[in-house]
């Protein structure tokens, strides 16, 4: 089953489920139980912390949700932080990235740098949920990507800008790759 997050992140061969982590995961509990897919496959657009380059397309197996204050050592937390699965065989790995989460965006690089210090590459505000829901049902996730923006001052005004393209981008990807028939 294809997903995306919906609203102007939406593909028409994609289930939108929401934007964020609580949408998402209210959602998606919902359509696994109803519908039972056998393995999910999140496409959307991300924000770049700095490695990763314009419209570049990556592969996510493995997801954060770490906030700001956790880098400051301002926040800790009680619960499972970090997700990830195993990589199939057949994904070139230097297109695999791990993604963070958060229901905000990041815009200061310094908090970005901390970002790649652990080396997470990408912010998607909804694929660490899309991961909690596959692993609490059991099922096969991948996540794939196309750099929309950079994580800074301008991540807004160039997601806005460079997001038809990315999604053009996206699309015209997974057809290569035969993810779409």
């Amino acid at each position: 089953m294809i997903l995306c997050a919906g609203e102007i992140e939406s593909f028409p061969f994609a289930r939108a489920i929401g934007i964020g982590l609580i949408d998402v995961a209210s959602n998606l509990t919902a359509l696994a139980l109803q519908e039972r897919p056998q393995k999910l496959l999140f496409v959307g657009t991300a924000g770049s912390y700095g490695r990763r380059k314009l419209f570049e397309v990556c592969h996510a197996f493995s997801a954060t949700q770490l906030e700001a204050c956790f880098f400051r050592q301002g926040c800790y937390s009680p619960i499972e932080n970090k997700i990830a699965t195993e990589l199939p065989s057949d994904v070139s790995r230097e297109t695999v990235v791990t993604v963070n989460s958060s229901n905000y965006i990041t815009t200061d690089t310094s908090i970005a740098q901390h970002y790649l210090r652990y080396n997470i590459d990408l912010e998607n505000m909804e694929f660490f949920a899309v991961m909690r829901i596959a692993q609490r049902f059991g099922l096969p996730v991948e996540g794939i990507f196309v750099v929309s923006n950079y994580c800074d001052a301008n991540a807004h005004r160039d997601f806005l800008a460079n997001h038809e393209e990315a999604k053009r981008n996206l699309e015209a990807y997974l057809q290569k790759k035969g993810y779409l028939s």
